[in-house]
């Protein structure tokens, strides 16, 4: 019988490991820079890929229609074509892998999180390449969701490959991540963060944090020698005019969190108008082309990633109403864009939307205040790291991309303080950050783990008992300890001629004057019973009901009816609930070996 290449590879591995005496964490740290060099490689040929599909697609038809983006004219009008040629280019993709474009980011996660960690290995070039045409052809959206995937994919592959154990393989996938973010920016501080941050839900252990630095350096390495040594976004020298300016970043951060708890809100209010509408998805992919098109026919900045535009915003260009307006405009091309199914990520659009809302703050200071000598440029930098932070609800990875983007000590101050702020705001506004409301709504909480949200994924209803054993309320206490007599329950419901339920007694309960013989017929269940129950509705999940038993201590919890809490479907008991936990544990752990 052949043995498969996999177990070879693994047999050869374990081998060299032995005779060489090489620890775990060190082979780790061995794929590390593996995964690191071939991260940085993914994103270069990833933006090459983009710069090809922009040449072909916008490049040489401006030039063969004449058209200027700087003034207007009557050819102009054929600028909304070119997303249009994006959703084209983008139905072939969609027919033959669409179940390798969905899910985006947040599907990522899901994947690393819960999932095992186990990365198919053909999204990274049918997701990649989908990615490509959207940002090339003019889809506003950002790379670097994208290129941590496909980084967390390679990651993935090299993990399954070598047949490493679950929580190293999330390890390896940060390591993609991570190289995928700091080879874009030139930004290995900031790669690191996002993996540990984002990726990893901010779950620390010195191994794997060593491997994802060796990553994150490595590509950044990698991107330095393919594209020079110099980021996607120009940022000038910055400085603080005054000491008393710090109360205006204070303020920046009140406003760019506010801000972003309206893009999130708005984002997925146009998602859920597109998927209501009643079109196929190519035709949705086309309409929502032509609506691209047609805002950028008159604003052409929202097209792409805009890190050009962006660069000279932070030079301190272009009036303050433009980019006020432009806040608006950028949040629904982008959540255009996405919601009708072109794949992409939200990572470059909040740096666009922080850019132009941090611009227009800065210049409106600086026409109030012109004695202060601001700096609109510095305002847009630190507004753009503010709300990345705030709609991510990640404050560590914009600090640090923004430290390693400006190279200077001084920006630390204000970008830390308006970041914070921005998110402690976005979060009191909006619980959920722009990668976890689709989570959100389909009962998945990362942070929880993966037993919380298996508990969270089973309804009541689905696990609970019907076969209800009642007691009507006016039984007396001789006729209830000659049924509990029959029975191995230690709980019964408490019910009315009506059948409703009206309480819930115990044996326990029943012990206390079990031995009081004259009592026995002439009290009946209902004096010892407890009247304010704790019941459960059938809809709710088995996490809610394991926490109402929890709390309290008790075994059962009957389920009723969510308008009058009197109508009894049936019970369940934690030890229902419990086995409802690893029938489906044992059915996603099988299903993971498929993926």
């Amino acid at each position: 019988m052949t043995i498969p290449y996999s177990q070879q590879l693994q047999g050869l591995t374990q081998q060299l490991l032995s005779r060489f005496k090489i620890s775990d964490n060190t082979f780790l740290i061995v794929l590390a820079v593996i995964i690191g060099l071939l991260g940085g490689l993914g994103n270069y040929l990833f933006r090459k890929t983009i710069e090809l599909v922009h040449w072909v697609v916008f490049e040489q038809g401006l030039e063969l229609f004449d058209i200027s983006l700087d003034y207007w004219t009557p050819q102009r009008l054929l600028v909304m074509l070119f997303p249009v040629a994006a959703a084209l280019l983008l139905i072939p993709l969609w027919a033959l892998f669409g179940k390798d474009l969905k899910g985006g980011f947040s599907g990522f996660l899901v994947k690393v999180n819960l999932k095992g960690a186990k990365l198919p290995l053909r999204p990274i070039f049918t997701r990649g390449l989908g990615s490509a045409i959207t940002l090339g052809a003019g889809g506003s959206a950002g790379q670097e969701g994208p290129i941590a995937a496909i980084g967390g994919a390679i990651g993935s592959q090299f993990g399954q490959l070598f047949k490493v154990s679950g929580d190293r393989l999330k390890v390896l996938v940060a390591c993609g991540a991570a190289a995928g973010v700091a080879a874009t920016f030139n930004a290995p501080i900031a790669g690191v963060f996002f993996a540990t941050e984002i990726v990893l839900l901010s779950s620390f252990e010195l191994a794997s944090f060593t491997s994802i630095v060796i990553a994150s350096g490595m590509a950044t390495v990698v991107s330095r020698a393919l594209l020079g040594n110099h980021s996607e976004l120009v940022a000038p020298p910055y400085f603080v005019g005054n000491f008393w300016e710090i109360g205006l970043y204070l303020l920046l951060g009140l406003v760019i969190g506010g801000l972003a708890a309206v893009f999130i809100d708005l984002h997925f209010r146009i998602k859920d108008r597109i998927d209501a509408i009643e079109l196929s998805r190519f035709g949705k992919l086309l309409l929502g082309g032509l609506s691209v098109g047609m805002i950028g026919m008159v604003f052409p900045q929202v097209f792409g990633n805009g890190y050009e535009f962006m660069s000279d915003v932070l030079s301190g260009h272009y009036a303050w109403y433009l980019l006020a307006g432009l806040i608006l405009i950028k949040m629904v091309a982008t959540s255009i864009t996405l919601g009708s199914g072109m794949p992409g990520g939200l990572f470059a659009p909040c740096l666009f939307l922080g850019a132009v809302a941090g611009g227009a703050f800065g210049k409106l200071l600086a026409l109030a205040l012109p004695d202060m000598g601001l700096s609109a440029g510095a305002y847009a930098l630190v507004g753009m790291g503010a709300f990345l932070a705030a709609a991510t609800h990640s404050p560590m990875t914009a600090i640090s991309l923004l430290f390693d983007i400006t190279d200077r000590y001084e920006v630390i101050i204000p970008i830390m303080l308006t970041c914070v702020i921005g998110t402690s705001i976005a979060r009191h506004l909006k619980k959920d950050s722009l990668e976890t409301v689709e989570l959100t709504r389909a009962g998945i909480d990362l942070e929880a783990g993966k037993e919380r949200n298996i508990m969270k994924g089973l309804a009541v209803g689905e696990v609970m008992s019907r076969r209800v054993e009642t007691v009507p309320e006016h039984m007396t206490l001789g006729d209830f300890a000659r049924f509990i007599e029959k029975t191995h329950h230690t709980n019964f419901p408490l019910v009315n001629v009506n059948g409703e339920l009206t309480g819930i007694i115990s044996v326990q309960d029943f012990m206390g004057v079990v031995f009081e013989k004259d009592l026995m017929d002439l009290v009946v269940v209902k004096e010892l019973a407890t009247t304010e129950v704790v019941t459960v509705h059938p809809e709710e999940d088995l996490d809610t009901a394991m926490r109402k038993i929890g709390y309290r201590n008790i075994e059962q919890l009957p389920v009723v009816d969510r308008e009058t809490h009197c109508k009894l479907y049936g019970i369940i008991s934690r030890r229902d609930m419990v086995s409802a936990y690893n029938r489906e544990l044992m059915s996603r752990s099988l299903g993971d070996d498929d993926v």
